[in-house]
């Protein structure tokens, strides 16, 4: 039995989450998506109250999405209702910071004093950090993989040892498995709901979302036009349908499609949910431009909300527990995330040997260099710019219009949104 299922069967068997009666801190904990981090929540409580009698961990209501948790805390912020510690999607920390809603950490790493012992490297430090604030600390880091399905790609006549290393190669793959008919389907991109997997794409082709100054849209220039490009080929040559988020897993994981791309977060549910039903693997996912090519970090960082100095001092123990190397040791078998923490990484006492024993989680590990912060838009519109672009790779997915129709219409909607200097 491995690490983290010993630890799950721990837990279904205690008596219950809540600390000794003794406690005299309690913290008030919010979380997004429970169907990736709800039971790997309860196993980092549980140890930590194990080992900080003094300290409760109450969790409040979880947020299904990393969306709809930034709203949840920006409409609690100054409110009896705003817990004591969130964690928020890398990509939306900025909003907390340019609302100072956040408790900065810097003087809490100052204080600490052996972050990097405790394998918090500069690196890793870095992807929870806005301007001159550490607005949390990275707990769960992803980048985006690919999934595929084995025998389909054997029917096709490929091989499925040798997996597609170019985004032609996986397209040229993904016509023939559609062409296999029976309702095969090609590819599954997840582009739906956030700006991640096209950023995968923009970024994987040297590019960026904004100006240096970050006074104008980039996103439009040659690197966004090659993303937009190859999702419509994905539509054309490649068999990939319109699919929501929802039909898109379902039906990957039924065996029905050749190529899923989205992020290493959604291996441990998927390795549950395939089954036996087909040979799954995993691959890293095709650069645009291999030489210049990044991928964005996704994923959450904790944040410390906590105004009180008692609590602070509570909450930052909690934080650097949930995000360090026994934090991680139960993330990254229980999800799929890949190390958020540089010492569980590398010893044997926490994941030294789980890659060798579990390949299909090396392909996100593998693209660790790669990773580069989940990009952040200036500003009190966030939400909508993620939203306009996704509206327009729908046009594209859809076919309503063409990849070069929408790109320009995404970039001169994100224009007008952006704040004005």
């Amino acid at each position: 039995m491995t690490f983290f299922k010993k630890t799950i069967a721990a837990v279904a068997i205690a008596t219950g989450l809540c600390a000794p009666a003794f406690a005299d801190t309690t913290l008030n904990v919010h979380y997004p998506m429970p169907g990736f981090f709800k039971d790997v929540m309860d196993v980092i409580s549980k140890k930590f109250m194990e080992e900080n009698p003094d300290i409760r961990i109450n969790f409040v209501s979880p947020s299904a999405t990393y969306e709809e948790g930034i709203q949840t805390i920006l409409r609690q912020a100054g409110t009896a209702e705003m817990p004591d510690i969130t964690f928020i999607g890398l990509n939306r920390l900025r909003m907390l910071a340019e609302r100072n809603v956040n408790v900065d950490l810097k003087p809490f790493i100052a204080k600490d004093g052996n972050m990097a012992e405790q394998g918090f490297s500069d690196h890793i430090l870095r992807l929870a950090q806005v301007g001159d604030q550490q607005v949390g600390l990275a707990f769960a880091t992803s980048n985006p993989i690919m999934y595929y399905n084995a025998d389909l790609v054997r029917a096709a006549g490929g091989d499925p040892d040798q997996p597609p290393k170019t985004w032609d190669e996986v397209i040229a793959l993904g016509g023939k498995i559609k062409a296999l008919g029976n309702g095969n389907e090609g590819i599954d991109f997840r582009w739906q709901g956030d700006d991640w997997m096209f950023s995968a794409l923009l970024f994987g082709a040297g590019g960026t979302m904004l100006s240096p100054d970050e006074k104008k849209v980039a996103f439009d220039g040659p690197e966004g036009l090659a993303a937009v490009n190859l999702i419509s080929r994905m539509v054309k040559e490649g068999g990939m349908p319109v699919f929501t988020k929802q039909a898109g897993e379902q039906a990957f994981v039924a065996g029905k499609v050749g190529f899923a791309f989205q992020t290493t977060g959604a291996l441990r549910n998927t390795i549950k949910n395939v089954g036996d039903k087909f040979d799954l693997r995993t691959a890293p996912i095709p650069l645009l431009n291999p030489e210049k090519g990044r991928l964005p970090t996704g994923g959450n960082a904790v944040v410390i909300l906590a105004r009180d100095t008692a609590k602070q001092d509570a909450a930052w123990k909690f934080a650097k527990f949930a995000a360090g190397p026994y934090g991680a040791s139960v993330v990254v078998p229980g999800t799929g995330y890949v190390p958020n923490n540089e010492l569980a990484a590398k010893s044997d006492e926490y994941l030294a040997d789980f890659y060798e024993k579990n390949p299909l989680f090396k392909a996100g590990l593998s693209q660790m260099n790669l990773m580069i912060p989940w990009y952040a838009f200036p500003g009190t519109n966030g939400v909508k710019v993620t939203q306009t672009i996704v509206d327009n790779l729908s046009r594209i997915v859809e076919q309503s219009a063409t990849p070069e129709e929408a790109l320009a219409d995404a970039a001169d909607e994100v224009q007008r949104l952006l704040p004005r200097r």
